[in-house]
């Protein structure tokens, strides 16, 4: 910083130059207050970009990077020069008199480490960090590549007592370095006269700092505004502001899960992983007629509203404080515009896998102090069973119907495949899977053919990349607790006779025996009255099966009340944004 300081010490008149360390001080103040013009300009990228305020005018020039500096300055010149022959024409037009002093270009320079920086030099040397750009008296700091936001936005919609997480990217920065502070309009009486007078902003105060704001009800009615500073270490970019859209709302008083966020306070403590599995309704599927008029009629429509229902997931997500945490009916603008910027804010990264001909799929997230995403392998199940040959036998016993197997073919059902690395003890690794089975209450049979080709990929990818990493598996895998999916899980075998192998049918119907690539799992959650909760169907879809010579259930976070879960007749409701409920368990990993 210093070397850059003394090199535009050099450009101010001898007057100027400190003589004292009051002085010095004076003049540090000076060159802080210099506007800045703004560089990119990346290795192996054709082009750079200048941007600076000129006049009042944001002005962003796209160059080349082999260009000579000369074309550039010319080009700042003549644009002044053209801007005041505009002023003249347009006074003329209005009648006044123009001054008679004939048009002459700005003086436009570029200096580095007290000197001219020479004409011929190429734009990709020229804009040095640190460099002063002159034109005529203004002076202009040059910042080379400083921390910028490429996207900053706040939500739509924002309720009080639920996190305001902004969606946000940083080049050249560091999200976790960045300055924040939040502000609320104040009351709309405040007199801009009176604000005008004392020279200050009053229509704004300041209500907290930090990348999440939680708005309160006494901030109900008024707009939130984020004041964001980009930084990357020592180094800080432009400010940038936000103000919302909308007023922060009331919200609904007390959620479903709020007395479950008792038993999250902290996050659990090593050897214990938190994780949690949740199917969150997909917006695809809420926004239709039959869901609206047939499956949850009972429900305001407003409830169903994605941006709403977003501030219902986001709170319930960060308050539960998982290690690893299995999404499914995803959107994928959700899982890119909404639970992406929010989780990491909270410290956990994410990756996705749409469903084949969807646009919903399965997020998994991990928290990044405790894990670290080593490989993923995602599959689409009906093509692994015609494509890798692992699940030969299982496709020459499917293929004997070839309407059942038709049907199978038909589904684009994905299962997500992480592998994790535990970062408090390198080395140890975990296979995370996350699966959402075919949903028809008459398609047991398929179910099984798509839970024996994961558990047959599951294993797989633990023998040949993670040997001896345990299993945890979530999911909606839309199967009661008597279904052949559980049995298969939980007993490693499904009978021939079992009824779901005709569950659609004769047409369909198939008699295999189908063995587990495992030994018997554990629901870590046990087997509750209901995951799912809507008006005609309640039942237990969703499980965290573990394998429990490697993993012990520490804690199980208890479900909603019956009395809480029927407040509003079923799920999903104004207090409860899913038709599913989360599962959470603590897991204790043996070292």
């Amino acid at each position: 910083m210093f070397n850059h300081l003394s090199a535009v010490l050099r450009l101010f008149p001898r007057r100027l130059l400190p003589s004292s360390p009051r002085t010095f001080t004076q003049t540090c103040r000076l060159l802080r207050r210099m506007e800045p013009v703004t560089v990119r300009c990346l290795p192996g990228e054709p082009k750079l970009t200048i941007s600076f305020c000129l006049d009042g005018s944001n002005k962003h020039m796209l160059r080349d990077q082999d260009e000579a500096l000369a074309k550039v300055l010319a080009r700042i010149s003549n644009s002044i020069t053209k801007g005041q022959g505009k002023a003249k024409k347009s006074k003329k037009n209005r009648g006044q008199q123009p001054g008679e002093t004939p048009e002459q270009s700005t003086v436009v320079k570029l200096y580095y480490d007290g000197a001219e920086v020479a004409d011929t030099e190429l734009n990709s040397a020229a804009w040095q960090d640190g460099a002063v750009l002159q034109v005529g008296d203004v002076k202009y700091s040059v910042q080379r590549n400083p921390p910028t936001f490429t996207t900053a936005e706040l939500p739509a919609s924002i309720l009080a007592g639920f996190p305001v997480c902004p969606k946000l990217e940083v080049e050249f920065g560091n999200l976790q370095d960045c300055e924040f502070t939040w502000f609320k309009e104040n009351p709309a009486n405040t007199s801009p006269e009176a604000a005008e007078s004392s020279g200050q902003d009053d229509s704004w105060t300041e209500v907290g700092c930090g990348r999440v704001h939680v708005p309160s009800n006494q901030d109900i009615g008024c707009r939130l505004k984020l004041r964001c500073i980009p930084k990357g270490g020592k180094n800080s970019g432009l400010a940038k502001e936000l103000v919302s859209v909308g007023a922060v709302e009331a919200g609904p008083g007390m959620c479903t899960f709020d007395n479950r966020h008792a038993y999250t306070v902290k996050e659990a403590e090593w050897p214990a992983v938190r994780v949690m599995s949740y199917n969150i309704l997909a917006d695809v599927y809420a926004q239709t007629e039959l869901s609206k008029n047939v499956l949850y009629p009972y429900c305001a429509p407003y409830a169903l509203q994605l941006d709403y229902r977003q501030n219902l997931i986001k709170k319930e997500l960060a308050g539960y404080n998982a290690d690893i945490i299995c999404l499914q009916e995803v959107d994928k603008g959700v899982f890119t515009d909404s639970l992406t910027p929010a989780l990491d804010a909270f410290g956990l990264d994410g990756v996705f896998r749409i469903k084949e001909k969807q646009h919903e799929g399965l997020a998994t997230f991990y928290r990044r102090s405790k894990f670290q995403l080593l490989s993923r392998h995602d599959i689409v199940l009906n093509e692994a069973l015609t494509c890798d040959p692992i699940h030969s036998a299982l496709l020459e016993k499917v293929s004997a119907n070839s309407a059942l197997k038709d049907k199978v073919m038909l589904r684009s059902t994905a299962l997500q495949v992480s592998v994790l690395e535990d970062l408090n003890k390198p080395g140890r690794k975990v296979c995370v899977a996350n699966t959402h089975l075919y949903w028809h209450p008459k398609g047991g049979n398929v179910r099984l053919v798509q839970m024996g080709v994961a558990l047959q990929h599951l294993s797989h990818v633990i023998s040949e990349v993670a040997p001896g990493a345990p299993l945890v598996f979530c999911g909606d895998f839309n199967s009661s607790p008597d279904s052949g999916v559980f049995q298969l899980v939980s007993e490693a075998l499904v009978p021939q006779q079992h009824a779901d192998w005709s569950s659609s049918g004769p047409e369909e119907s198939c008699t295999m025996e189908l063995l587990s690539s495992f030994p018997p799992m554990l629901s870590a959650c046990s087997q509750p009255a209901y995951t799912n909760y809507v008006g005609g169907f309640h039942g237990c879809l969703d499980y965290i099966f573990i394998q429990p010579d490697s993993m012990q259930v520490e804690q199980v976070i208890p479900l909603p009340s019956h009395q809480e879960v029927t407040t509003y007749e079923a799920l999903p409701s104004v207090a409860h944004p899913s038709d599913h409920i989360a599962l959470i368990c603590d897991l204790r990993w043996n070292p």
